[in-house]
């Protein structure tokens, strides 16, 4: 398993659960999906946790229940892609957000697969394939650096983003 990141005690008293999804729900976010295959099984979720990490090299960060069976192949595999949802596509984000049963949702959407074997999702916004390089624990959640070895990116596809605990669409952007 990765690494662990010791947390410090804070000094001063923190913000309860339902305070701290409050606050965190006003931030607007892209919505992905981060997946991963071990033999003929594959395994995804919607994340909105997701950041550019580096440049160099060309690298993103993704944090990842840590009990999760997507952890676990991205762990054991070494490797994980992601799609970031074009605004049609809110419905491949309820999928894989557990409204639909594992087994059926990789049959929403246009999946193929990546050199690297890793599901590749036709019509996002941005798809990429990523090969892990590093990874740290942080209690719940696993964060893992993924660097880029393949990219597809559509300029005339818009994100779907979450906000709010709802979907919204870009407007009037050129």
């Amino acid at each position: 398993m990765p690494d662990s990141m010791a947390l410090r005690p804070t000094r001063n008293p923190v913000v309860n659960t339902s305070e701290f999804r409050a606050a965190m729900s006003s931030v607007a976010s892209s919505v992905s999906v981060v997946t991963a295959r071990r033999g003929d099984e594959m395994v995804g979720r919607t994340v909105t946790a997701v950041l550019s990490l580096s440049a160099n090299p060309p690298s993103v960060l993704v944090s990842i229940d840590i009990v999760s069976r997507l952890a676990d192949f991205i762990a054991k595999t070494g490797g994980f892609s992601m799609a970031v949802l074009a605004e049609d596509q809110s419905e491949i984000a309820d999928a894989f957000a557990g409204k639909v049963p594992h087994d059926a949702r990789f049959d929403l959407g246009k999946w193929s697969r990546w050199p690297s074997g890793q599901p590749l999702l036709t019509g996002a916004v941005t798809a990429i394939d990523c090969e892990v390089i590093g990874s740290i624990e942080t209690g719940t959640h696993v964060l893992f650096a993924g660097a880029i070895i393949e990219a597809d990116s559509y300029e005339e596809r818009r994100p779907l983003l979450w906000q709010r605990h709802a979907y919204h669409a870009l407007s009037n952007i050129d």
